[in-house]
């Protein structure tokens, strides 16, 4: 089975990645798990062996007659959807398995839609409970980062679940080989509860409102916030006074922001000037 470059194909053979995956994925016997990507059905198979019902996405054509063989008793059975679909176009919401019951994405996926596949699903109206995905290892870590610097996928990713590496992959766990190490990395407790008032007189956090301006600020990521917030307003004396009103100095840069001060800054800007 030949892997495809333009498709971002590295199917793993590691049996001690396969089974880090399984085990960070918490898998229970009347667990959905949406699978992105199934190569080879190397990962897919354990996924069977343990949940309740599999639903994997596979955009390469030639390798789903493959998988239709290899799993046919699991399709015929109804424990295993194979389609043959970009997932990136993917809608959960035609399956009401997904709509009524939680589901876990459990996947190797290709590093090159790594954002949006994180954008896609934790933004989703029906988010999955767990993610355990596969990615490249430079990109988990910038995720997982505390002290270091921010970037916006880290922001994105915090707002919504609580993400940890749990392992470290090597290239040589691949066929082919990758040009870069990966790590698993799994984000736990995904909700919206970032987005919820905490408090009586507070109203909720508006989740657009919220990415319209972290995009905006993140996109002159060296200019400082007084600057960047200024533009992003059309109105620096506005953007100074919100800074002021939640203790940040203007002068800090996006990637030094924490959590709260993207949500107290958001929170503070009139509607009128967005």
């Amino acid at each position: 089975m030949y892997a495809k470059k333009s498709l971002g194909q590295h199917f793993l053979r590691s049996e001690k990645a396969l089974s880090q995956i399984i085990d960070a994925g918490d898998i229970k016997a009347d667990d959905i798990v949406l699978e992105i990507g199934p190569g080879e059905g190397v990962l897919t198979e354990r996924l069977l062996a343990l949940s309740g019902k599999v639903i994997a996405i596979e955009k390469d054509r030639e390798l789903i007659p493959k998988l239709t063989e290899r799993f046919a008793e699991k399709i015929k059975s109804g424990k295993l959807i194979l389609l043959n679909e970009d997932i990136l176009k993917f809608n959960p919401t035609n399956y009401s398995l997904l709509t009524t019951n939680s589901y876990k994405l459990i996947a190797n996926i290709p590093y090159y839609i790594t954002g949006a596949i994180f954008e896609k699903f934790l933004s989703s109206q029906n988010q999955p409970s767990i993610m355990v995905v596969l990615i490249q290892k430079e990109v988990a870590e910038r995720i997982v980062t505390r002290n270091g610097k921010q970037s916006i996928l880290s922001v994105a990713v915090k707002v919504y679940g609580e993400p940890k590496i749990v392992a470290r992959v090597p290239r040589g766990a691949f066929a082919p080989a990758p040009t870069v190490d990966s790590a698993i990395l799994s984000i736990e407790n995904i909700s919206r509860d970032f987005f919820t008032s905490s408090a009586v007189d507070e109203v909720n956090l508006d989740e657009d409102q919220f990415f319209s301006v972290l995009k905006a600020v993140f996109g002159k990521k060296r200019a400082q916030l007084g600057r960047s917030l200024g533009e992003y307003l059309k109105n620096k004396e506005k953007a100074l006074e919100i800074i002021k009103s939640v203790g940040l100095d203007p002068k800090i840069r996006p990637e030094d922001m924490e959590l709260l001060d993207w949500k107290n800054i958001t929170r503070c800007i009139p509607p009128h000037l967005l």
